[in-house]
């Protein structure tokens, strides 16, 4: 029995050993996603030094980290009421007085046109907030894309200093 535990065990913890000299490190190139080749004959462990210089020296140029990224927040849209709705009711006020003049009841055409004229200028604000919300969302995304190609710059610039060619 003991026999057997023992070997089960043996078993179980090699498997675990074989699998953690499988697991691969990655790089830094790797992470951002570029491909690095030591044109001078640079060793693993001299590449893995220069990846760490100029990983630093990219975030002291750029100001940007992309293991820890700043979060851009994007702008919020004023979706405070802003006197749309008034105006609308007051155009629809006069065009419902207009066409109630004509009907015979100008007050009753002018509460109805109220109405629909103060939804309708609610309606275009709420569509304005949120179109003018998706565009700051839009410029956030792009800032944040700006940030991460310009770090990419510094670091290869850094990399093919050293004597690497990298894509």
């Amino acid at each position: 029995m003991k026999k057997i535990l023992l070997f089960i065990n043996l078993i179980v913890f090699s498997s675990f050993n074989i699998y953690a000299q499988t697991a691969s490190t990655t790089s830094i190139a790797k992470s951002l996603g570029l491909f690095v080749f030591p044109s001078d004959g640079q060793d693993q462990a001299t590449l893995d030094a220069d990846e760490m210089a100029c990983y630093k020296w990219a975030i002291e140029q750029t100001g940007y980290d992309p293991m820890n990224p700043t979060k851009v927040e994007a702008k919020q849209a004023d979706t405070s009421a802003d006197g749309s709705m008034v105006v609308g009711a007051a155009g629809g006020a006069a065009a419902g007085a207009a066409i109630g003049a004509i009907a015979g009841d100008a007050g009753k055409g002018a509460a109805i046109g109220s109405v629909v004229g103060g939804l309708k200028g609610r309606r275009a604000k709420v569509y304005g907030d949120a179109a003018e919300q998706a565009h700051n969302n839009e410029a956030a995304a792009q800032q944040e894309k700006a940030l991460k190609e310009n770090f990419n710059k510094a670091f290869t610039a850094c990399m093919s200093g050293k004597g690497y060619t990298v894509q």
